[in-house]
């Protein structure tokens, strides 16, 4: 088989007049001379250049944009703009044909909701190019950080039958015949006649398995995917995602927040470090897409300055009471600008607070902790009631500019006591839990985790706007393509 260079090898080489071979897609052919051709190993196309006197009419029709070819000569400095080298073919082959008329990527600019519609071909646009690169990297770099600091890598179940965020709202995973299900004498679905003699689901949260694990290890982290059958179509929702979640023994809320903020800052970092190219594309993308915005609505920050300024500070830690105080003496909320006003001690902060807080408060990424217990999930420490008998957890959540809640996490409840009257006072039945209250009983330990929405992690650091544009095929309600 011909050897081939990559395009991104080839850009940066001074080895003049050495034959290469290149092989990529077409994106653009100019006067039947100038191919310009990308493999994927960058954003960047490298010029071919052919004599049409030398090439066969018919090859030439064939080379259109889409197509795969094979082109094989010397490589030479370039004597054009825009480029430091070309490669003079003197042979041509096409690998694969594209035909002009069908083919919906042309030389032109396409909306963003157009190629969700293609997603099977955005890959070769350069803003998917760059995407899907950071993806890469963010996803290489977490697990570099956890493996760093001696996290062992935890594969949770996918198929689950239980409901960790105790909201319901999962896809069911079953084997029995929708046109002839079993039922009980109560009318209910008989159940013990599927795969699994039970109720599953696909899961939500790798979590609660996760604790099992940090039990015994110590130190553990998931990647891995995730699904929630929630209704919603805004461009902060999937239903299919991935998330990271670490669990550690021996650790309290504070060390769950540097953790966080120390993951946080080692991943921007290394997608700063290793993406240059394709941030730089994707900053001067969004500095385009901010111009045809109304100037109250345009970012403070560029790209770039917003992922240094996460770098350059520390998170800002405070507690949700003081954030209620801030919030309800805020002008937004004063003047009635927020959609949902904040009156009370208890109110669930909302997208639009936690950005107030982010973006025009504080100005810098923000920690709140210690959360009402009513408006958070059953395994979280309780803290003692404060001054007023208020009941607390020891909850955490990150928020980022552009983005609210990006992580959220807590100590865990490790005294079986507490977590046991906390899932009786929220009818959750213990016994389907049995696994999970054995660390309680066996050796309990304090120990915290978190979780993170690697699509919110990766929106972030692109600058993208939907969160269906960083995950390769998005699935959402009524789509389910490619």
């Amino acid at each position: 088989m011909i050897k081939r260079q990559q395009i991104k090898d080839l850009l940066k080489s001074t080895a003049f007049d050495t034959e290469v071979t290149v092989m990529g897609w077409v994106r653009t052919f100019r006067n039947n001379q100038f191919i310009a051709l990308n493999d994927g190993s960058c954003m960047s196309n490298i010029q071919v250049v052919i004599d049409f006197n030398n090439l066969p009419d018919e090859l030439l029709k064939r080379i259109t944009t889409g197509a795969a070819i094979s082109a094989t000569g010397k490589l030479i400095e370039s004597l054009g703009k825009g480029q430091s080298v070309e490669v003079k073919a003197t042979s041509v082959e096409i690998l694969g044909d594209s035909d002009p008329e069908k083919f919906p990527l042309q030389p032109k600019k396409h909306s963003l909701e157009f190629l969700r519609e293609i997603a099977h071909l955005r890959f070769r646009t350069n803003t998917f190019n760059a995407v899907f690169k950071v993806r890469h990297a963010l996803a290489f770099a977490i697990h570099q950080f956890y493996n760093e600091r001696g996290f062992v890598y935890m594969h949770t179940p996918i198929i689950t039958a239980s409901d960790a965020e105790g909201a319901g709202e999962m896809f069911k995973v079953t084997t029995l015949d929708f046109d002839n299900t079993p039922r009980a004498e109560d009318g209910k679905v008989d159940f013990s006649q599927d795969f699994f003699a039970r109720a599953t689901n696909l899961t939500v949260s790798g979590q609660l398995e996760g604790e099992l694990a940090a039990m015994a290890f110590g130190k553990i982290y998931t990647f891995g995917p995730t699904f929630r059958a929630e209704n919603s179509n805004t461009t902060r929702h999937l239903a299919e995602f991935w998330m990271i979640e670490p669990e550690f023994a021996f650790a309290d809320l504070e060390d769950n927040m540097q953790l966080a903020e120390d993951m946080m800052k080692y991943v921007i970092k290394y997608a700063l470090d290793n993406c240059k190219d394709e941030l730089e594309f994707l900053n001067s993308r969004l500095a385009e897409e901010d111009k045809q915005k109304p100037q109250n609505e345009r970012s403070e920050l560029s790209l770039l300055e917003k992922l240094d300024f996460c770098l350059a500070n520390d998170f800002e830690r405070l507690t949700y009471t003081e954030a209620i105080r801030i919030l309800k003496s805020s002008k937004p909320n004063q003047k009635k600008q927020f959609k949902y006003l904040i009156d009370e001690w208890g109110a669930d902060l909302q997208s639009e607070h936690e950005r107030f807080l982010v973006e025009k408060h504080f100005k810098k990424p923000v920690i709140l902790t210690d959360y009402p217990a009513d408006i958070k999930s059953f395994y979280m420490r309780q803290n003692e009631p404060d001054a007023e008998g208020r009941q607390t957890v020891a909850a955490m959540d990150i928020l980022f500019p552009g983005i609210g809640e990006m992580i959220g996490g807590s100590a865990r409840e490790e005294r079986l006591d507490r977590l046991t009257k906390r899932m009786e006072d929220l009818n959750i039945p213990q016994d389907e839990l049995w696994w999970y209250l054995d660390t309680r009983r066996f050796g309990t330990a304090p120990h915290a985790g978190f979780g993170l929405g690697f699509e919110r992690l990766v929106l972030f650091v692109t600058g993208m706007t939907n969160i269906r544009d960083v995950i390769a095929f998005p699935r959402f309600p009524k789509n389910a393509e490619f």
